[in-house]
């Protein structure tokens, strides 16, 4: 068995545990079919965006009344108390992100009633990644359920559970499901789990995935090779791609980030531009003297063998073709 990474001990480190953590139905694909259309008509802005796109956000409300924690919650692990859609997008305007991918926030479990809140409210802003129990017997109709209203991709969370993913029949179904519908699997993974998401990439090549944080490469504080080569062999799976995000949570974890810099140059020597995209991972990217720009300016201006036209996919378009095509 390959041994598990042991959680980081920094709440600021998005390996804390707390983080959001069979075919379909022809009746259900056919209803996802017709809505899905609806919904993204009301997520596309009117013209194509010149502005960039972040691919990993979270949001979350102090009104724990209108919308409840889940049951392993409470108040205090809200850290900040507060990152609603203003406070984001005080950070993300002035920069000229204009487009945001929200990831459900493991606060509320199951019940997106607030990321889903924040998407209706901003129309063409923003797009969703959800998280869905994979064993539950409602799987297909909760898949189209959410992708009808905007989601398009499931976040699965290693608990230390990862090698248990590759013979679960509930995770089959929900790769099936996800390949069928055009939706991404989005694996918030340690290094030691990379070879089960490359099993599942084996079991269903055409599914577009997108591994979360480099997978968390670097979390240690040092970029371990085995791992970073590992992650990159998974690129030989054509619909496979990569967040380059978390900075503040990778290697020295400090600003401006330049140790990342050869990682990024091996990811992008084997996914190409086309397959990374950039995102901040607030609000814990502008804790503890994190800043908004610094995040951004290791892609933007920093990194001198990015092209004009590889910053275009790293900062938009492999987003845009993901998650709001």
């Amino acid at each position: 068995m390959i041994p598990k990474l042991p959680p980081h001990p920094s709440r600021r480190s998005f390996i804390n545990q707390c983080l959001a953590g069979a075919s379909a139905l022809p009746l259900a694909s056919a209803l996802l079919t017709k809505t899905r259309a609806t919904a993204q008509d009301k997520q596309q802005p009117a013209v194509d965006s010149p502005g960039s796109i972040d691919a990993h956000v979270h949001v979350w409300t102090p009104d724990i009344k209108q919308y409840p924690l889940g049951p392993n919650f409470k108040v205090d692990d809200m850290q900040p108390p507060s990152f609603t859609d203003a406070e984001l997008l005080g950070h993300c305007n002035p920069l000229g992100v204009d487009r945001i991918v929200l990831v459900q926030m493991s606060f509320y479990q199951y019940d997106h009633r607030y990321m889903l809140q924040v998407m209706r409210k901003h129309p063409g802003t923003f797009s969703g990644v959800g998280l869905i129990d994979h064993r539950s017997p409602q799987l297909g109709e909760r898949i189209v359920e959410l992708a009808a209203s905007g989601i398009r991709g499931f976040r699965i969370h290693s608990m230390g559970d990862a090698d248990d993913w590759v013979a679960d029949p509930g995770m089959h179904r929900l790769w099936r499901q996800a390949t069928e519908e055009g939706l991404a699997i989005c694996p918030l993974i340690n290094p030691t789990d990379i070879p089960y998401v490359e099993a599942l990439c084996k079991k269903f090549p055409d599914t577009t995935v997108v591994v979360d944080h480099f997978a968390r490469i670097g979390v240690s504080g040092t970029i371990e090779k085995d791992p970073l080569d590992r992650l990159c062999r998974l690129a030989r799976f054509p619909n496979t791609h990569v967040k380059t995000s978390a900075f503040y949570a990778l290697g020295k974890k400090t600003a401006p980030y330049d140790d990342l810099i050869p990682m990024m140059r091996r990811v992008l020597d084997s996914y190409g531009p086309e397959r990374l995209m950039w995102g901040s991972d607030c609000p814990y990217q502008v804790q503890d003297g994190g800043t908004y720009e610094s995040s951004l300016a290791l892609i933007r201006d920093r990194i001198d063998f990015l092209s004009d036209s590889d910053r275009q996919w790293l900062l938009r378009r492999t987003a845009e073709k993901v998650f709001f095509a």
